[in-house]
């Protein structure tokens, strides 16, 4: 039987947010599956399912908006909730964002709290 707790990938280059972000979602239960860039995260995305993909916008090589465009074209992907997770504060970036297909965007610097909130929510975790 599969686990019955959610999973999540979080990529982000910057190791300190990614720390922060893989130690709330471990203490809140989740499986996190943490990698370091776009490429990695859809490298991880073929052999792991997770039930939410946390992406940062500005990350080296692959952006987190060319890895949103890309789950959101792909077939067996499209169905994953992405959250964006970016300094890029501007409505035309936020509106970019969620045109790109994402499910939610948290800006930096974001509480710990609202970004779990949200991520509850979207897994229907929400209380």
């Amino acid at each position: 039987m599969a686990s019955s707790r959610p999973s999540v990938l979080v990529a982000d280059d910057d190791a300190d947010i990614r720390d922060l972000v893989v130690f709330k979602l471990q203490q809140a239960g989740m499986e996190v599956v943490a990698v370091g860039d776009g490429n990695a995260a859809l490298e991880a995305l073929t052999g792991f399912r997770p039930d939410l993909v946390l992406l940062d916008v500005m990350m080296p090589g692959l952006s987190g908006l060319d890895v949103l465009r890309r789950i959101r074209a792909d077939e067996q992907l499209r169905s994953l909730k992405v959250v964006l997770l970016t300094a890029r504060a501007r409505d035309v970036d936020v509106d970019d964002g969620y045109t790109s297909g994402a499910d939610e965007y948290v800006t930096k610097p974001f509480s710990p709290r609202e970004l779990m909130h949200r991520v509850n929510t979207l897994l229907g975790r929400g209380r």
